[in-house]
């Protein structure tokens, strides 16, 4: 059976009968769906960040702290080389939910806003 079979057949249950142009309509109400979905695949690499242990750490501790941090003082909490955390600090700014800021030879960083709602929605339920 197609798929648009069994769509026919649902909507012919929900609807009490079922035409063509109803199947069309679902189909492009659906489709439309779809193409929204694909607009926000950005949302997808966010969550790709922090489903890494390192950088849903790097990313709750500077959640945590009440001012921005340098490297050198998250390096001491993490059992990863420095040039390891200093890759999964630029794919946390990559992804928005970090800024990074270099004043002489230090480089600050602090969560963003969108960081702190996701963390703080992940938390809600926990």
């Amino acid at each position: 059976m197609s798929e648009s079979e069994r769509l026919r057949r649902k909507l012919d249950a929900d609807l009490g009968g079922c035409c063509d142009a109803d199947v069309e309509n679902r189909l492009n109400e659906l489709r439309a769906l779809a193409d929204d979905a694909d607009k926000h695949a950005g949302t997808r690499s966010v969550f790709a960040v922090l489903g890494d242990e390192t950088r849903n750490r790097l990313a709750r501790v500077l959640a945590a702290s009440d001012d921005r941090l340098c490297v050198c003082e998250l390096e001491p909490l993490f059992s990863v080389s420095e040039s390891a955390l200093s890759h999964a600090l630029s794919d946390l700014a990559d992804a928005g939910l970090v800024t990074r800021e270099k004043e002489g030879n230090w480089r600050y960083y602090e969560t963003t806003e969108r960081a702190e709602r996701l963390l703080a929605a992940a938390e809600a339920d926990a």
